[in-house]
């Protein structure tokens, strides 16, 4: 970590910026609770990642007590109740009790996307449309290629309720071409989404640059809170220093990973606020 922060430093001080050019859109802050998403330092992520119940409790009560953490995200794909509704339904408020205030967003991962379960997009809607009538739900992370009426009605299940949609796509294998980053991301802004999510696997850190810039692009058009990241060691530095290019989110993790590369969440607090510091200090 300490043999990165030259390299971060460096890229939050000199992105260079045309002589020329319109100011992006005020980003459009989601009120959760105490917390606004979208101002100030990238908001941090930590998974519960359990397989039980009682594990996952456990893991929320680790994530309330955690000074770096400001959001969960509960990935029911890996639990062994993953398409019990009913079962999910009282689990959910649980854990909205133990992590005492903190936000959570609802997450099934589907296979198709890098998660640990394979499911209908029937049955994920489905799913989606009874753990939302459970109150607990805060934002709902929506796969934006599963059948497009399912995910409209999700889009249209989660504002009835309260709940802020977290679009996503995510390539475990590949880093698409920027304008297709773009693209997507712009899409999920049509679709209804309050934030915009994609997930990529760099090649090497041609593909990172590619992924910073369409994030930067996208800041430039639109006013939602942006969450982007691309994988694995060598995507790295996208968690860290995201703000730069318009993040406005970001993952760690305790203990266990959802996906490759996330950092520890204490690392990951220290040098967000470096750079957010060196980054406040240059305006």
């Amino acid at each position: 970590m300490r043999a990165l922060m030259p390299l971060l430093l460096a890229m939050a001080c000199a992105t260079s910026i045309p002589a020329v050019q319109a100011a992006p859109p005020a980003i459009r802050p989601l009120q959760i609770g105490t917390m606004r998403i979208g101002e100030g330092m990238p908001k941090t992520i930590v998974p519960i990642t359990a397989a039980t119940a009682e594990q996952a409790l456990q893991q929320a009560k680790v994530i309330a007590a955690s000074a770096s953490t400001d959001i969960a995200e509960w990935r029911i794909d890996y639990l062994d109740i993953a398409t019990d509704g009913t079962a999910l339904l009282a689990l959910g408020k649980r854990i909205e009790q133990a992590l005492a205030g903190k936000p959570l967003i609802v997450t099934f991962r589907t296979q198709a996307e890098g998660g640990s379960k394979a499911i209908s997009d029937a049955d994920y809607g489905a799913l989606y449309a009874t753990l939302l009538r459970g109150g607990f739900v805060q934002m709902l992370d929506v796969e934006m290629f599963r059948d497009r009426q399912v995910v409209q009605s999700l889009v249209d299940a989660a504002h009835g309720a309260g709940a802020k949609v977290v679009m996503s796509s995510h390539d475990f294998h590949a880093t698409p071409p920027r304008e297709e980053i773009v693209a997507r991301l712009l899409r999920q802004q049509a679709m209804g989404a309050d934030v915009l999510k994609i997930a990529v696997m760099p090649r090497d850190a041609g593909d990172v640059l590619a992924l910073l810039d369409a994030t930067w692009q996208v800041r430039q058009q639109s006013d939602r809170p942006l969450l982007t990241m691309a994988m694995g060691g060598t995507g790295v530095v996208s968690r860290l220093a995201g703000e730069t290019f318009g993040q406005a989110m970001t993952f760690g993790m305790i203990g266990t990973p959802s996906a490759p590369g996330q950092v520890e969440v204490e690392q990951l607090q220290s040098v967000l606020q470096v750079i957010h510091a060196s980054g406040q200090a240059g305006r």
